[in-house]
């Protein structure tokens, strides 16, 4: 039973950095109907940014503000300087420019930092929280009110707001949204830059438990991928409870199994859901407009 406790434990705390990943994933798509491979990178240099200003002699609170900032602007550079001035491509095009755009920042960050893992200290001390036989981490309880909190700021943006609703417009048909006054290239530039700062929380929120490198966002965006797929893409709390469901069959798979497993548990997933339940499980039945 305490194993079972810490596995569940260990579970929802991965899975929480899962689900802000792939509600990056979700507001993206929800703009363009592109997924955005480089959803992964955009936590690692939030991650990454935090520490060096940190070691710089920052205060934690102000390198974190810095870090999420920096990289929204990376993704709104992202959004101006590759995938819109291929705006007329295919879908399947433009994922493969964010591929390619992911792979680039990995470049960058390598040289313009370093190799090496790295970490900063936890908000909030690293002593263990017990709780029925088990300990959490308090930066744990952080990672996972971070995800709960952006997920509801994400349903509030696209239920309740006009912005939000513009968003959605856009990604249902991009020349009615133009027709009746909406300006689709900002929307696209705001869906950009909300994604990059999600991400970029969620690497400062992470950092203290996982520690940071150049390399760790290929992972991660497979993983977040995997995570909005279960969910059903473009629906926040499907991205919430995927990554949750993800997190979890993860620990439990490494607990019970072997941990040697635990990475494949992301490409079992995308499979089952592939040939399942493609529209995930709370996403849409796809309905063709004529």
């Amino acid at each position: 039973m305490p194993e079972l406790m810490q596995f569940l434990l260990s579970g929802v705390t991965v899975g929480a950095v899962y689900a802000l990943v792939a509600l990056g994933f979700t507001i993206i798509y929800n703009a363009s109907d592109v997924v955005n491979f480089a959803q992964g990178e955009f936590v690692m240099l939030g991650g990454m940014i935090t520490v060096f200003a940190f070691e710089a002699g920052l205060p934690l609170p102000l390198a974190a503000l810095i870090a999420i900032a920096a990289t929204a602007a990376v993704g709104v550079a992202l959004n101006k300087l590759a995938i819109e001035p291929a705006r007329g491509a295919p879908v399947v095009s433009l994922i493969i420019i964010t591929i390619g755009a992911s792979i680039f920042i990995r470049g960058v960050t390598q040289l313009v930092f370093d190799k090496q893992l790295h970490r900063f200290p936890a908000f909030t001390g690293d002593e263990p929280i017990r709780i029925l036989a088990a300990t959490i981490l308090p930066q744990s309880l952080w990672v996972i009110a971070g995800a709960v909190l952006v997920f509801i700021a994400l349903w509030l943006f696209f239920t309740r707001t006009l912005t939000g609703k513009a968003v959605l417009a856009t990604s249902n048909n991009r020349v009615a949204a133009q027709l009746v006054g909406i300006n689709t290239n900002w929307v696209m530039t705001l869906s950009f830059a909300l994604s990059a700062a999600i991400g970029a929380l969620a690497g400062v929120l992470v950092t203290p438990i996982t520690l940071t490198s150049y390399d760790l966002g290929i992972a991660l965006a497979l993983k977040g991928f995997a995570a909005a797929m279960l969910g059903g893409m473009g629906n926040p709390k499907g991205a919430l409870v995927g990554g949750l469901l993800l997190g979890l069959l993860e620990a439990l798979t490494a607990g019970f199994i072997s941990s040697q497993y635990k990475d494949a548990v992301a490409f079992v997933v995308i499979l089952a859901v592939l040939f399942a339940m493609p529209q995930g499980l709370f996403g849409r039945n796809a309905v063709n407009r004529v």
